[in-house]
C-alpha cells in the first residue's frame, strides 16, 4: 500500500489475529484514535468504545481529577482492569489511552483478544492538535511540547509492536479511516501463518 500502512512485529511467531477480534487503536494523544474509531466502527458495523470514557465512568470522575487524587500509577492499574473487561465482550472498535499499550499486562490482553492498529503521527501534528486542550494531565507542564516529544521517544518503540501501523497525517479523518480499513482488510486476507512480518 502507499498510504503509510504497514504490518507490525508484535506477533511474528504467532497466528495472525482474525477479523472476529476487537480492533484496538493505539497511539499518542492527538493521533485521532477516537475520531477514526467512531467512523471505523460504522464501517465495520460494530460498537465503538473509548477506554478513557469507560475509565471515567468507572471512577466517577474525569481522568484529570483521577490523576490529581490518586496518581498515575493507580490510574494505570485501573486502566488495565477496564481494558481487560472490555476485551471480554463481543468484538468492538476500541480507542485506548495513550499510555495503555505501555502496560505489559494490557499488551498481553490485546495480543490475545484484539488486533492492534497504531495511528502514528509526527510531533508537529500532535502538538497542533493538543495545544489548545487543557484536559491532558501529562501535558500540564512548563513545556508541553518537550513533554510530548519525550513521550514519543519513550512510547514509539513500544507502539511499533502493534499488528498494523497507519500514518495519521494532516488529512480528513475519513481518509485516515479508509486507510485503516484497507490495512485491516489486507492484514486479515494475508496467510494466517505469516505473523506480523508482511506488508499490508
Amino acid at each position: 500500500m502507499n498510504d503509510g500502512a504497514t504490518a507490525g512485529t508484535a506477533a511474528s511467531n504467532a497466528p495472525r489475529p482474525g477479523p472476529n477480534r476487537t480492533v484496538a487503536l493505539i497511539g499518542l494523544m492527538g493521533a485521532g484514535k477516537s475520531a477514526v474509531g467512531k467512523r471505523l466502527a460504522k464501517r465495520l458495523a460494530r460498537a465503538f468504545t473509548d477506554a478513557d470514557h469507560e475509565i471515567e465512568r468507572a471512577a466517577g470522575c474525569s481522568i484529570a481529577d483521577f490523576f490529581q487524587r490518586y496518581g498515575e500509577g493507580e490510574f494505570r492499574r485501573g486502566e488495565e482492569r477496564v481494558i481487560a473487561r472490555l476485551l471480554e465482550g463481543p468484538p468492538i472498535v476500541l480507542a485506548t489511552g495513550g499510555g495503555a499499550f505501555m502496560s505489559a499486562v494490557t499488551r498481553a490482553n490485546l495480543a490475545a483478544r484484539a488486533v492492534t492498529v497504531w495511528l502514528r503521527a509526527d510531533l508537529e501534528l500532535l502538538f497542533q492538535r493538543v495545544a489548545r486542550r487543557s484536559h491532558r494531565p501529562l501535558l500540564n507542564t512548563a513545556d508541553p511540547r518537550a513533554t510530548l516529544k519525550s513521550l514519543m521517544d519513550h512510547r514509539y518503540p513500544v507502539y511499533g509492536m502493534a499488528d498494523i501501523v497507519v500514518d495519521s497525517a494532516n488529512v480528513a479523518v475519513e481518509e485516515t479511516t479508509a486507510a485503516v480499513e484497507r490495512a485491516l482488510a489486507d492484514f486479515w486476507a494475508a496467510p494466517k501463518t505469516t505473523g506480523g512480518k508482511t506488508r499490508s
